[in-house]
C-alpha cells in the first residue's frame, strides 16, 4: 500500500482543461498516429479503471490510463497534449464522474465525443441508493434528475453529499464491469465469448471480496470510524463500520479549502474517543489538519489504516482490495 503523501490544490476546472487542450492540440498533430492492430483502443482516467478493462478485455484491448500511479492526484491532475491525443484516438473512454476527474471529461468533450463514454458513477447503481433519491425504488430517470439538481456550473456532475469514490464499493464495481463488458461486445462482437468469460471470472473475484468483508463484519460490532476523506467509506461500510466524521471536515479536505476550526476540534475529539474503531487515512491527500488528526489518533492508541485512490504498483484491483480488507481486519482485532 502506497505511503506517498501530497498536499492537494484545488481541483482543475473543466474549463481550464479545455483551454489547455485547445492550446496544446497543435502539438498533438505532429505525434505519430497509433497503428491499428485490431484491438479496441481504450482510455481510462485512472489505473483503477484501466486495470478493470484489462481484466475484462484481455488481449482484445489496448489501454491507456491517464493517471497510473499514486504520485498523481486525480483531483488536481493537469492534462497534457499526449492525454488529449490518446482520448481523441480512443474507441472507448472510461471516467469516474461525479466531479472526481473533470479533466478526463473535458478531454472527451474536446475530442468531439466520437468515442463511447462510460461514466462509472452513473453505472454504479449508488446514485439510486443515495439519500438524494426520494425512495428506495427510484428509477434511472429519477436518479438522473436528482443528479442534474446537483450539477455544477462547469457542467460536470458534482453531486453534493455523494461519495464519488465508487470503486471502493464491490457492488458498484459489479455494475460498472457489466456495463463495460456490454460496450466491449458492441465494439467487437467476435470477442463476446472472451469478454463474457472474463466478466464471469471478475464477478467471482468480487464475490470473494464480499465474503471476506462479510467475515470481518461479523466481528466489527457495528462500530464507528473516523476518516480524513471519504475515499474508503464504502469499504468501511462493507465491514460493518459507519462513518462518524463531521462532513464539514471531510468536505473541506476534499475541496482543498480551509477546515472550520469547530470541525477540526470535533474530529480531534472523535479520534481521542474510545467509541470508534479506527481512523481511515487517505495517503494521497494530506494537509496540516489531516496530519494533526493522524498524530492525535496515534497518541490516543487508535489504529490508523492508510488508503490510496489508485492501485499500488504491481497490484491489481482484487489484490489491492483484499490487502485493504486484511488491514481493516488487523485494526479491528486490536
Amino acid at each position: 500500500m502506497s505511503s506517498f503523501t501530497t498536499s492537494r490544490p484545488r481541483a482543475l476546472t473543466a474549463g481550464a482543461v479545455l483551454a489547455v487542450s485547445a492550446l496544446t492540440l497543435a502539438g498533438c498533430a505532429a505525434a505519430t498516429p497509433v497503428e491499428d492492430d485490431g484491438t479496441i483502443t481504450v482510455v481510462a482516467s485512472t489505473i483503477v479503471y484501466g486495470d478493470l478493462v484489462s481484466t475484462l478485455g484481455g488481449d482484445a484491448v489496448t489501454i491507456t490510463s491517464l493517471i497510473d500511479s499514486a504520485a498523481q492526484d486525480p483531483h488536481s491532475y493537469e492534462a497534457s497534449a499526449r492525454d488529449q491525443l490518446a482520448v481523441s484516438e480512443a474507441e472507448l473512454v472510461i471516467v469516474n464522474g461525479g466531479g472526481y476527474d473533470p479533466f478526463a471529461e473535458a478531454l472527451y468533450e474536446a475530442a468531439g465525443e466520437g468515442a463511447i463514454l462510460v461514466t462509472a458513477v452513473d453505472e454504479s447503481g449508488l446514485l439510486e441508493d443515495d439519500d438524494h433519491a426520494d425512495d428506495d425504488h427510484a428509477d434511472d430517470d429519477h436518479a438522473a434528475d436528482e443528479a442534474d439538481d446537483h450539477t455544477t456550473d462547469d457542467g460536470h456532475d458534482h453531486i453534493e453529499g455523494f461519495n464519488e469514490h465508487v470503486w471502493y464499493s464491490f457492488h458498484a464495481m459489479e455494475h460498472i464491469a457489466e456495463h463495460i463488458t456490454e460496450e466491449l461486445i458492441s465494439l467487437s462482437p467476435d470477442d463476446a465469448d472472451l469478454f463474457n468469460t472474463n466478466l464471469d471470472g471478475y464477478l467471482s473475484d468480487l464475490e470473494g471480496l464480499e465474503a471476506q468483508a462479510d467475515t470481518i463484519a461479523e466481528t466489527s460490532g457495528d462500530r464507528g470510524a473516523a476518516v480524513t476523506e471519504p475515499v474508503a467509506v464504502y469499504l468501511l461500510e462493507a465491514v460493518g463500520l459507519h462513518n462518524d466524521t463531521p462532513t464539514d471536515f471531510t468536505e473541506a479536505i476534499e475541496e482543498g479549502s480551509d477546515v472550520p476550526p469547530s470541525a477540526l476540534l470535533e474530529v480531534l475529539a472523535l479520534v481521542e474517543d474510545d467509541h470508534i474503531a479506527l481512523l481511515a487515512y487517505n495517503d494521497q491527500t494530506s494537509s496540516p489538519e489531516t496530519e494533526r488528526v493522524r498524530l492525535t489518533a496515534v497518541e490516543a492508541g487508535l489504529p490508523v489504516v492508510s488508503f490510496t485512490e489508485t492501485l499500488p504498483e504491481g497490484s491489481d484491483y482484487v489484490e489491492w482490495m483484499s490487502s485493504n480488507l486484511d488491514a481493516l481486519a488487523v485494526a479491528l482485532a486490536q
